[in-house]
């Protein structure tokens, strides 16, 4: 049980009004604070964002001379993990910063990324 649901439970349940009122404090306090941390962005969120850049300047850079990137030629570039490079880039695609296709090397289906 979470403290949440303890004390939500407590105001479900318990009739003394003066712990009904308690455990509602207690609620709204968490409440507080879960929005304050929401807003804060973390320090992992902080590092992508530089990655992020690192790599719309490379796609920049590259804008008009080589066709679009896999995630494995990505993560050579900025040097991070094909896993991370593939994460950063789709969410650079739902930003509108890169576009993503698929093209086959070697007989399969791969996907590629480039600048919108």
């Amino acid at each position: 049980m979470t403290k949440r649901e303890f004390f939500e439970a407590v105001i479900a349940n318990v009739e003394v009004e003066e712990l009904k009122a308690f455990a509602s404090e207690e609620i709204e306090k968490m409440d507080a604070r879960n929005a304050k941390r929401a807003e804060k962005p973390s320090a992992k969120a902080i590092e992508n964002e530089k990655v992020k850049a690192k790599i719309y300047d490379w796609f920049k850079a590259l804008e008009g001379v080589d066709g679009p990137k896999m995630a494995k030629e990505v993560a050579e570039e900025v040097e991070i993990t094909v896993q991370r490079a593939s994460a950063l880039c789709r969410q650079m695609v739902d930003d509108g910063r890169l576009v993503s296709g698929e093209e086959k090397v070697k007989g399969r289906k791969v996907k590629v990324y480039a600048k919108a």
